[in-house]
């Protein structure tokens, strides 16, 4: 038996440490979250002792003191499609193996007493040392969600060397064919997809997605761009998908935000849409490409900050690719259409985009991009010009506009002399 700082328990109710917390630990990592499993009680045995009840499909509470999450034990049984077609059975008599046999992947179902004994009724353990993502049971296939958290585990321990379980990656291709996939709600898939892309190799979840067939059915603007050719002059990799992918790497490896490296992720989907004659050019790729980026933000509910970056990525990357023989005109433009001068941060995001976009590239990988220094030495000497001084000069209206213009146009051309 668990007992909690402070609480008074009853003689048959039990308390395990579940799940991620157990899992990392015993993989030599800080665990960012503690969640319990109570055994042998019902809501008004934990509501009696001050916990907070907070779920309403199933009975999860918070801990009075600590504010952690202690779920009574239960059992699930499907009973319509999608990810809230389950019945969740909690009573006392509900077993702690019984509760862990209902989890998604071996490794989360190791269960820890107060004095350190692993209870690992499905071979945790085993699998961590193996490096395997294993599903618990056949019942896996009863819940689309458990794919795309398998593909996010898989970029959170990518680097560890962690893979799918062959099976495992069978039963996946089993719920994609059943359709259920089509049935995860928007909400789920972007918050699934967020998380993955705050790990360590993010490009795992979309190989893992694509792996089992999922991307078609979640992402299909990203899935239609492998097998898409670029020209290997530019691009080595060739393949559109897989030059995406890279880049996204490269992203991570630089520390980028989520948004930048959602960014990153879809900058390029106009490729996949450029006309088969066209091939292997990608000419006006990039107004296709925000077509299909509002789409897939629409659909999924992103949130604004990352649809904004996204556009505005899709959009410029190609003009900043250019920005060693941009005009003092077109650098301006450029800059204007960033908001640089109000939202410097802005043009930082789309200046790492960029340049993980250029490194995204087989055999440029830890190429330099000068273009970054140049746009940023740009910005600086135009932000240089404000309005007072032609306002000072009598100048209203229009005039203070087209006045701040050409004067930063020609403190551009000064500063792009000194380079």
């Amino acid at each position: 038996m668990l007992l909690q700082p402070g609480l008074k328990q009853r003689a048959r109710m039990e308390i395990y440490l579940v799940g991620g917390a157990v899992r990392d630990r015993l993989l030599g990592l800080e665990p960012k979250e503690r969640d319990w499993v109570v055994v042998g009680a019902q809501p008004r045995t934990l509501s009696e002792q001050g916990y907070r009840q907070v779920g309403k499909d199933f009975p999860v509470f918070l801990h009075p003191e600590t504010g952690e999450e202690y779920a009574l034990a239960r059992t699930e049984r499907k009973t319509a499609p999608g990810y809230h077609g389950f019945h969740f059975h909690a009573a006392p008599d509900v077993t702690l193996e019984q509760d862990l046999l209902r989890r998604d992947l071996t490794i989360n179902a190791i269960a820890q007493t107060e004095d350190g004994e692993l209870i690992d009724p499905f071979d945790g353990r085993i699998d961590l040392d193996r490096r395997i993502l294993r599903h618990v049971s056949p019942a896996f296939v009863e819940d689309p969600v458990r794919i795309l958290r398998v593909a996010r585990f898989a970029a959170r321990f990518g680097s560890m060397g962690f893979s799918v379980a062959p099976e495992t990656l069978a039963l996946m291709r089993d719920v994609v064919s059943a359709g259920e996939v089509d049935h995860l709600v928007p909400e789920r898939i972007w918050a699934e997809t967020a998380r993955a892309l705050s790990e360590a190799n993010p490009e795992r979840f979309i190989e893992v997605l694509r792996s089992c067939g999922a991307l078609a059915r979640v992402f299909p603007e990203i899935d239609r761009l492998f097998g898409v050719p670029q020209a290997a002059r530019y691009h080595p990799e060739i393949d559109c998908g897989a030059h995406v992918l890279m880049c996204l790497a490269r992203a991570a490896g630089m520390g980028a935000s989520v948004p930048v490296r959602f960014a990153v992720l879809v900058h390029d989907l106009g490729k996949a849409d450029t006309p088969v004659a066209q091939l292997p050019c990608h000419r006006g790729h990039e107004a296709r490409s925000i077509l299909l980026v509002n789409a897939l933000c629409d659909r999924l509910r992103v949130p604004n900050d990352h649809r904004d970056l996204a556009l505005l990525v899709a959009a410029c990357h190609s003009q900043c690719h250019r920005a060693l023989t941009l005009s003092p005109v077109a650098m301006l433009a450029l800059l204007d259409a960033a908001d640089a001068f109000r939202r410097p941060e802005r043009l930082d995001a789309l200046l790492q985009a960029c340049e993980a976009d250029a490194r995204g590239r087989t055999g440029l990988e830890s190429h330099p991009y000068p273009q970054a220094e140049r746009i940023s030495q740009a910005r600086k000497a135009a932000a240089q010009i404000q309005a007072g001084p032609f306002v000072r000069k009598g100048l209203t209206g229009p005039a203070v506009g087209a006045a701040i213009q050409h004067a930063r146009i020609e403190a551009i051309r000064v500063q792009q002399g000194k380079v």
